[in-house]
């Protein structure tokens, strides 16, 4: 496969594939026509409202900036791919996938027949998250997250009969065998640092943390993504992206962002091509 054009039905967790994913394709010398239906922190459940909210009213357009319709997306161009996936937060609770990832599913099958619908796999947060322990607000851990949403996504491919893009299973593979570990601190520390020292954070392909200044009490304060991809991750994930997509080798792929090392990109690269070779595809 030399050429593909791609609709994303998700949220942030697509998003993060606008920095690398068309590079990593044209250094293959391979073509790409990418457009995303997008919006932060979308559940399925939240995308089927939409749906159903355009659907009973012609004038209600919500997708794009409120430019278009969802059915206007899917049918304004012939689209190979179009992929679904859950919201993050709701990725390991197995009660927030249906009915509304089959509402969508069939949906896109009416409005889009020649496109394959295909699911990714989302990715556990980094451990310092607060949803972990210690602060442990979820209750689990961040191998049962990944444990969990793997469980979810496999079912759901299971059952609508869907191959699984393995972004998820890169991300894990990228923490247990990298040569540096994140180690996770004491969530106190953020307190007595200052300016600009930050907690330790290498070794993750998920996460950053920065200094921002308080709109309300004019201090500088430290800030935490620790649920999307930083530049390593959006790299990994574009290269899984096109190793699956398009059925070619990551040797193929010639570039490599600023702020990469060339060895480090090619951990990444071999990493997304193992998770692709060897996420277990489970499917009527």
């Amino acid at each position: 496969m030399d050429e593909l054009k791609i609709l994303t039905i998700g949220n942030s967790f697509t998003d993060s594939l606008a920095s690398c994913f068309p590079q990593v394709v044209a250094s293959a010398g391979c073509r790409l026509t990418f457009d995303r239906a997008n919006f932060g922190g979308c559940e399925l459940r939240r995308h089927w409202s939409y749906v159903e909210a355009e659907e009973s009213n012609e004038v209600c357009r919500i997708y794009q900036g409120g430019r278009t319709k969802l059915r206007n997306l899917l049918a304004g161009e012939k689209w190979d791919i179009v992929t679904i996936q859950q919201a993050s937060h709701d990725s390991w609770r197995p009660e927030s996938f249906q009915p509304w990832a089959t509402n969508l599913f069939n949906f896109v099958r009416s409005h889009a027949p020649q496109a394959e619908v295909v699911i990714q796999q989302t990715w556990a947060y980094r451990a310092d998250h607060p949803a972990f322990p210690p602060v442990n607000n979820w209750g689990i851990t961040q191998q049962q997250m990944y444990e969990r949403l793997t469980e979810n996504y496999t079912a759901l491919g299971r059952e609508l009969n869907l191959r699984i893009i393995p972004t998820g299973l890169a991300v894990e593979l990228s923490r247990r065998n990298g040569k540096v570990k994140f180690h996770n601190y004491d969530p106190e520390l953020l307190n007595r640092l200052s300016w600009p020292d930050l907690p330790p954070q290498a070794g993750d392909v998920v996460g950053r943390m920065f200094w921002r200044k308080n709109a309300a009490t004019g201090r500088l304060e430290i800030g935490r993504d620790l649920i999307h991809l930083n530049l390593r991750g959006e790299y990994l994930q574009a290269c899984v992206w096109f190793a699956f997509l398009y059925g070619r080798s990551v040797s193929e792929v010639g570039f490599v962002p600023e702020g990469i090392g060339d060895d480090d990109a090619a951990f990444l690269r071999e990493t997304a091509g193992c998770a692709v070779d060897t996420f277990r595809q489970v499917r009527k």
